[in-house]
């Protein structure tokens, strides 16, 4: 076998795959409950179950391309969803016109590309000269999968069973209706008071991904909001109309009380909590800044073919013409001003977000508060202009997307570089492998946002796009000052007094801000995870095999409800014979076993979480 082979038409064609399965899948759930999983993993085990297992084939560059492109539609996703909603939002409220799918590709192509070039240059200082001192968790992990190769078909059987399982599970709920895919209790007796659960499958994978520590802090935040700060604002607010309730409190469902204070002071808590991240990190942002510069070189003299980069030349000129683009052409609403911006504030941060993955992995990278500081200063800048009206605020909100995307995607270029180096890749074929992905990627994603728009709208229970809500509030709060500032600065007072206490304040301040309907499944994931990692009488290298393998299973639920929800999507904008589809469907099965059949099924996908743990490979 010719283990030489990298760039090939089998890589591109499975990477290509693989980015649309794991960006649409992303977007999915990044827009359900704010959160992003990392593809990288299970792009590898995928791409081996597939090169190896059917194609007969083996090499292990050619996987590590295909795990490349893969992972570039994760990260694209996740940088698209955080922002981008917001121009459907302001659409839908007059503020704009509805953009359109050539609108939302090009500002995500033009931040993924931004991304990928923004680390070429950066790659020596951070990926080689700091290996020992940088260990980029995922892209280490990865590349140890890689390695292992023997191990990929049977990883990949389990990733497509979860997949398999999901994606049936998906259906059963929000298709045919079988049972709720949401149980809401309303708390008598303690007023204002509610739970519930989303009994999905994606959140289950979640919370097994992010284990039990973030899950509980995730629930934490949604217990404060839920069962202290509900009942209180009942209790207090009584007969009162209070802005920006436009009923009387005593009147309002648990659901109105969430929508018009507690997401507010959540909004706030999560504005707080990425500050605090970036001013935490601001001391490492510096000094990785200036040793970059510092590394940064023009020329190749004497680096072997194999280990060189994309020319320097090929980055500068194409940097720039992403940046002419941008100004240029009306399509994107971004000025002269505006292209400076993101070129300024996107190599600072794809700087920042590069050195952040590689010391804490990307999970743990604060792109939303980059997001956020972002917002705030060229808002702000804008006002300052004389661009303080609606269009400014669609100036600066796509600003804020395409800077998203590029510190998204330049923290998983790093991963995937990092896996490159330990396994012997071509930088040049990985950074044109990225470019490669963003493109397809890009395309695929703005057809994922403009669809899911179309079939529920963002904001809405089915699509409450969390992170997106709070830029929107971000932009529209300093443009215009409408917002209740004592609610959103008694959230920030929240956030401060857990970091104080020393509880990491993103995970709280999500799960505050979501409902908690959300945070309780999410637990349960990561209530299996706690009970695989205290399993006594099993070596340690069984029980990671465990979680390896309820990693893996938990990725195929989350990318299976990913793809159905945007089938379903699909269905509910299709119509026959006058009627959307979904009705149809809705129609097909008209037996209904309601939540108690709903929880058991759901205690069902629970028990195959550890079915799938304790599988034995072969």
């Amino acid at each position: 076998m010719d283990q030489k082979k990298e760039f090939t038409g089998t890589s591109i064609i499975v990477g290509v795959i693989l980015a649309v399965l794991f960006g649409g899948a992303n977007a999915y759930l990044g827009l359900r409950v704010g959160m992003t999983v990392s593809a990288s993993i299970p792009a590898a085990v995928i791409s081996m179950g597939i090169i190896r297992k059917i194609l007969r084939k083996d090499s292990i560059l050619e996987n590590n391309m295909v795990q490349t492109i893969g992972s570039a539609g994760e990260s694209l996703a996740a940088g698209s969803i955080f922002t981008m909603p917001v121009l459907f939002m302001w659409a839908a409220e007059g503020v704009m016109q509805t953009p359109s799918l050539w609108e939302m590709t090009l500002i995500a192509l033009c931040g993924g590309i931004l991304g990928v070039l923004f680390m070429v240059p950066l790659r020596r200082a951070l990926i080689v000269k700091e290996h020992e001192t940088l260990p980029y968790p995922e892209g280490t992990a990865c590349a140890e999968v890689l390695q292992a190769g023997e191990k990929g078909g049977a990883s990949a059987g389990i990733v497509f069973s979860g997949l398999g399982i999901a994606a049936g599970y998906k259906f059963l709920t929000d298709g045919l209706k079988l049972f709720p895919s949401e149980v809401d209790f309303q708390l008598r007796r303690y007023r204002g008071a509610g739970f519930g659960m989303d009994i999905l499958p994606a959140l289950a994978g979640v919370g097994f991904i992010c284990g039990p520590k973030i899950a509980s802090y995730m629930l934490s935040g949604g217990v404060v909001g839920w069962l202290v700060l509900m009942p209180m604002i009942t209790l207090f607010g009584g007969e009162n109309i209070v802005y920006p309730g436009e009923t009387s409190i005593s009147l309002m469902s648990t659901w109105e009380i969430w929508s018009s204070y507690i997401r507010y002071i959540g909004a706030g808590a999560v504005l707080a909590g990425g500050v605090i991240s970036l001013i935490k990190s601001f001391p490492l942002i510096i000094r990785t800044f200036r040793d970059a510069i510092k590394g940064f070189s023009f020329k190749a003299d004497g680096i072997p073919g194999e280990e060189l980069d994309l020319p320097i030349a090929f980055v500068l000129l194409g940097t720039g013409a992403v940046i002419a683009f941008m100004w240029l052409i009306p399509i994107i609403p971004v000025n002269l001003l505006g292209a400076f911006m993101i070129a300024v504030f996107g190599f600072f941060f794809a700087t920042v977000s590069s050195r952040m993955v590689g010391l804490v992995g990307s999970s743990n990278n604060p792109v939303s508060g980059m997001a956020i500081a972002t917002l705030l200063i060229a808002t702000m800048i804008l006002r300052k202009t004389g661009n303080g009206d609606k269009s400014g605020m669609v100036v600066a909100i796509t600003i804020g997307s395409i800077i998203c995307v590029i510190a998204a995607m330049a923290g998983d270029v790093s991963q995937d570089l990092k896996t490159g180096y330990l396994v012997g890749a071509t930088p040049m074929k990985q950074q044109i492998g990225e470019l490669f992905g963003a493109l397809v990627s890009a395309v695929a994603i703005g057809g994922v946002l403009y669809l899911l728009n179309q079939a529920w709208g963002y904001g809405s229970l089915e699509l409450p796009a969390p992170q997106a809500t709070l830029m929107k509030l971000v932009v529209e709060g300093v443009m215009g000052g409408n917002l209740p500032w004592t609610l959103v600065f008694g959230g920030i007072g929240i956030a401060v007094v857990i970091e104080i206490l020393g509880i990491p304040v993103l995970p709280f301040a999500v799960g505050l801000y979501l409902p908690i309907h959300l945070s309780t499944p999410i637990m349960a994931g990561g209530l299996i995870r706690l009970y695989m990692e205290k399993q006594r009488n099993i070596s340690e290298k069984d029980k990671k095999t465990k979680i390896e393998n309820g990693t893996l299973y938990a990725s195929g639920l989350i990318a299976g409800e990913g793809l159905v929800g945007i089938l379903l999507a699909i269905s509910a904008i299709v119509k026959v014979d006058g009627k959307p589809l979904a009705d149809w469907m809705n129609l097909s099965l008209r037996v209904h076993i309601g939540n108690i059949g709903g929880l058991t099924f759901f205690t069902v996908l629970l028990l195959s979480i550890i079915i799938f743990c304790n599988k034995k490979k072969v």
